[in-house]
């Protein structure tokens, strides 16, 4: 599933070549995706429109129509946008395409139909419908550290909750607590301020420099976990082995003991 970081590159392509252009025409070879309107309603909605802005919050992404209505792309494990004139580019999974007035194309791609795309008239209700929280790269180290109170959760459920946190997924919030040296099953409540609060910090660099590098994984520091999440690897310490369980329902790799383990007391 796409996080932040990959979304936001999704933005940076969208905005460098879909804004601004008016859409011709429209055509949809597949509309399972479309969760809200059905093939030729959508056509009907987009046709003669055109994008003027962009808004990422979390994972998803809103583009802004020139009627002040919205088109949500949420990219699940495999969408994918595509910006091209001739049919020879046309990607083999394309769902639906934009014709622009300038002869070019942007086609949405998408082999496992897991994206949802919504039609979307009024933004801040449809962020308040899905219950999206602030942006990570958004929300104050006040904000942060407000939503911790009173949580006896795991601190890797807190990440990936994006009711509190909007963007952090599997990957990065392993990373979080990697860098940080906290165990991801630690309960947030019993984690020390200073501890969140290097928590916090790190989770904005670690975000921002997956977005410098296009979240492009070949190119991340070598000494993120990325490089650790291997079978049978050791702790930077050289002393245990990298282990992994479920934690926040989610498949979790750390290093025992290296990675301090909070939990409150009865």
């Amino acid at each position: 599933m796409p996080e932040l970081p990959e979304v936001e590159t999704f933005k940076k392509y969208f905005d460098g070549t879909s804004l601004n252009q008016q859409i011709e025409r429209v055509e949809v070879s597949d509309d399972k995706i479309i969760r809200n309107l059905n093939g030729d309603e959508f056509i009907n909605k987009l046709t003669g429109r055109t994008f003027l802005d962009s808004y990422r919050r979390g994972k998803y992404l809103f583009a802004r129509l020139d009627n002040d209505e919205y088109l949500l792309f949420h990219f699940g494990m495999t969408g994918d946008l595509n910006y091209y004139e001739l049919d020879v580019d046309r990607t083999k999974y394309e769902r639906f395409v934009f014709y622009f007035t300038n002869h070019q194309r942007l086609g949405f791609d998408c082999p496992r139909k897991f994206a949802r795309i919504n039609y979307v008239e009024n933004l801040e209700a449809y962020i308040a419908k899905v219950g999206l929280g602030p942006d990570a790269l958004e929300i104050s180290w006040t904000e942060f550290l407000a939503a911790t109170k009173n949580k006896k959760g795991t601190f890797k459920g807190f990440l990936l909750n994006q009711k509190i946190l909007a963007g952090v997924g599997n990957l990065y919030a392993d990373e979080v607590c990697y860098q940080t040296r906290i165990h991801p099953a630690s309960q947030v409540g019993a984690i020390p301020t200073k501890k969140l609060k290097a928590a916090f910090e790190a989770m904005k660099d670690i975000l921002n420099t997956a977005i410098q590098r296009s979240a492009y994984y070949k190119e991340y520091p070598e000494n993120w976990f990325w490089e650790w999440r291997k079978e049978g690897t050791k702790s930077p310490d050289g002393k245990v082995e990298v282990a992994w369980e479920k934690i926040g329902g989610r498949t979790t790799y750390f290093f025992p003991k290296y990675q301090r383990l909070y939990t409150l007391k009865n």
